[in-house]
Order: structure tokens, then sequence, then C-alpha cells
């Protein structure tokens, strides 16, 4: 068996459906698992239908609600489907928004509730799409399928030894009566809780999907189909000459998710490797390209730096200690603020009585600035970006490192923050923002140029 995850543009319409069809109907020999995310664009529609509806602006998020259900009608009209199949879901929908507008009030709850509408409505019209295109098909939520969480909305994690119940289930929605394969047509991000209430995996959490399914059953491979090629060098965006990369490991795949690139995430890491599963990311609107394969052991290993990743929109909260305090438990009590905050750091430079940590883009700071600032000395400088050089070789090797740090001396860029440790799988800068694109063109001409 074999899981083939979809994401949203992989979805977003008639055309890309027909063709995820057709890839399908390659693999049947493979017995696919099929996990989708929302059509293109729709998970962040339904959150602004929520944001409408608490604000009580009643024409807007009706209004807005109509179009979320023509969006997917369409789709069923231009497979020729009956554009019907999706009115229970919605009809489901319009009374879950109707109640957080006579309440006035969005909680975690509602809005894992309302955001699970995109890949259930996604996963119904694909395997109808699959049924009419005479490929035997199911569509199943991921509770359908099995998956329970903790009661983390928003964030939920999958309760432990849930492997046996979602193989189990699995392998009982899969079969027909005649003993072939029916193609499962599950839903990604979704689950629920032992309490069953519906719980998202966060955002990006349909690859998590795939992957936990693809531990459970022990799959032979977990393809994840977007709109790229797989893994290049560089943004394609920024450097044209981007290259190819035929297979990374699980490592560095980690470090390229974590540190700005798009192609999956970080989270999925963690079942596939666990159970030793190799990840291919694929391209649905290229199919016949190779992909870029992720093992725990790929070939072409010598390969000093795999690829040049970024993030853009960051800030930097310097955090000093007041003079003439006791500085054992520093480190502790601002780790502690930043979690309570649930502030996500990607870097952190310590001394013993300062520190500089970079946060995800979109942080919000203010609170914990606050909070800080009652024990502490606290600067926050925006605008920033980071720029991640990966590559397992470079714990092997220093020239690449001095490489990096040459040419950002040749090009005169200030560095704000400098990692390289822990793992040593990657070098990591933060630099002023409006120079990353500079910075990510030069160093991949010095790197990938020769």
């Amino acid at each position: 068996m074999i899981i083939q995850k979809y994401g949203g543009t992989s979805v977003g319409g008639a055309d890309p459906i027909r063709r995820l069809g057709e890839i399908v109907r390659t693999s049947l020999a493979r017995e696919p698992v099929v996990v989708v995310s929302a059509l293109a664009g729709v998970t962040n529609r339904l959150f602004h239908l929520t944001e409408l509806a608490v604000a009580g602006a009643g024409p807007e998020w009706e209004t807005e609600l109509r179009a979320i259900g023509e969006l997917h009608r369409k789709a069923l009209v231009d497979l020729d489907l009956d554009r019907a199949l999706v009115d229970p879901l919605l009809s489901e929908l319009a009374d879950l928004a109707r109640g957080i507008a006579l309440v006035r009030e969005r909680t975690p709850r509602t809005l894992d509730a309302a955001a699970s509408f995109g890949e259930r409505l996604s996963a119904r019209i694909v395997a109808a799409h699959l049924l009419r295109s005479g490929i035997p098909a199911v569509a199943l939520d991921a509770c359908d399928a099995g998956l329970v969480t903790d009661d983390r909305f928003g964030c939920a994690r999958p309760m432990p030894g849930g492997d046996e119940t979602i193989r189990r289930t699995l392998l009982a929605a899969t079969r027909t009566d005649s003993g072939g394969w029916r193609v499962p047509v599950i839903t990604g991000y979704v689950a629920k809780s032992r309490s069953g209430e519906i719980t998202t995996l966060g955002r990006g959490g349909s690859d998590y999907s795939a992957a936990i399914f693809g531990a459970a059953i022990g799959a032979e491979e977990i393809q994840v189909w977007k709109d790229v090629d797989g893994v290049m060098t560089a943004d394609p965006r920024i450097v044209k000459d981007a290259r190819h990369v035929r297979s990374i490991s699980f490592a560095e795949a980690a470090e390229l998710a974590f540190f700005g690139a798009k192609v999956l995430h970080p989270a999925t890491m963690a079942p596939a490797v666990a159970k030793n599963i190799p990840i291919r990311v694929l391209n649905s609107f290229r199919p016949d390209q190779p992909g870029t394969s992720v093992l725990s052991r790929p070939d072409g290993m010598s390969a000093t730096v795999r690829s040049i990743a970024h993030k853009d929109h960051i800030a930097v909260a310097n955090v000093v200690a007041a003079p003439m305090t006791l500085q054992f438990g520093f480190l502790e009590k601002v780790a502690e603020v930043f979690a309570r905050h649930e502030i996500v750091i990607d870097m952190i430079a310590t001394t013993e009585v300062s520190l500089a940590l970079s946060t995800e883009p979109g942080a919000r700071l203010e609170p914990a600035v606050a909070e800080l600032s009652r024990f502490a000395e606290v600067s926050v400088v925006r605008d920033l970006s980071l720029v991640s050089v990966v590559g397992e070789g470079l714990r092997e090797r220093v020239d690449e490192c001095a490489t990096v740090l040459a040419t950002l001396a040749e090009l005169g860029v200030r560095v704000e923050m400098i990692s390289y440790g822990a793992t040593r799988n990657n070098l990591s800068v933060v630099i002023p923002g409006p120079r990353v694109r500079e910075v990510v063109s030069a160093l991949h001409g010095r790197l990938f140029g020769r």
C-alpha cells in the first residue's frame, strides 16, 4: 500500500481533480490510500467566514458562505457530478456560522469545527469523481479511519497506540465485496478528540495526516503531491536557475521545512522516520517528473549543501538581564514567558546575561515583551529574514561555512544572528529583510555555481 497526499492546488478545481484521478488510476496496483487537503484557499476563507460571523456582519458572512458553497458546487458541475452532493455539509456549516454570529464568540473548538469543512467537502468531491471514473472509492473523515487525537484544538496530536485501530479500520473500509481494492479518500488536517470533538492538526497538517496513516499501515511509500517538482536548491522565484534535488535525508528535509521551505510540513517527518518509510514529493501537474525522495540515507550523500531556505518577516527579541540581578535561572524564566505566550522560536543566541531569539513570521510579541520587561531589558528588531544553508555534509567540512560568511562580508550584509550547532545540518543567519533576495542569489551562485 502507498499513501498519496494531494495538496490544495492539486484539488483546486475540476482539471486538477481529473489529473488526480488519472494518477490514482495508474497506481491502483499499489493499493493507494488518498489523503486530501481542502480546495486551494478554502481554509483561509473558512477562517474569514468565522471572523465575519463573530463580528455580527450578517450579510457579509452569508455572502461568504454562499461563495464557499458555489466554489464547491462549480467543481461538482464541471466534473459532471450532482451539485447537491455537498448540500448536507454546507447546511451544517451554515448552522455553525449562525451559532457563532448569535453568541458573538469564536472558541478554539468552533474554529476547528469550521476549518474541518474544507477537507470534508474536498474528500467527498474527489471520491465522487473517482467513482464516476470507474475507480471504486469511498470518502472517509479521518476519525472514521481511526485517527483519534488529544484535546488541543488547533494543534492536536494523535493518541499513542492508535496504529492498530487505523490499520484495522482502513482495511475494513477498503475491501470491496469481491475482495478488490476500494480507494479510501481521507480528510487530511482533520481528526476527532477522545471526547468526540472535531480537532485539527495545525496549518499544513494534511502532510502530517498522510504520515500518520502511512506509519499505521506500514506503507511502502508516502507520496506528497503538490504543484512543484520537488525540493529545489533554492526558491525558484528568487533563483531562476535553481536546480532540482533528487534525494535528501529525513534530517535535511526537516531542517528545510523548519527554516522556510514550503515543500513539506515539519511534523510530517516524525511518523515516517519512526517507521523508515520513504517520502516522495511529486508534482501533480507534471506527474512524469521524478520528484524528490526523502530517505534515511539518500544517494549522493557526499554533497555538502542540499538547498538554501529562507523565511521572511521575522523579528529578533534581544533580552538582557537587569543589572545587579542573580543570573541563574534567567534562561529558564525567558523560555517560560515565550512558551506561555505560544511564540515559536527559530534560533537562540545566548550568553550568561543575554539572549537573542528569532521568532516565527507574524508572531505577536507585545504581551511577551511586556512580561519580560519586568525583569529584563528588551528590544525588538523587525523586518528581518532568516537564511539557512542546509546539508548534512556541513558537519564534515568547514569550507562551505567559510564561503557563506565570506559572501555576506563581500556583500556588506549586517548579520543580526548566526547559528551553527546542535545537528550541524544547517548554518543559519538572520539578516535585514530587504537584502534577502540578494543574499540567497549570491549564496546559490557561490555554493552551486561550480
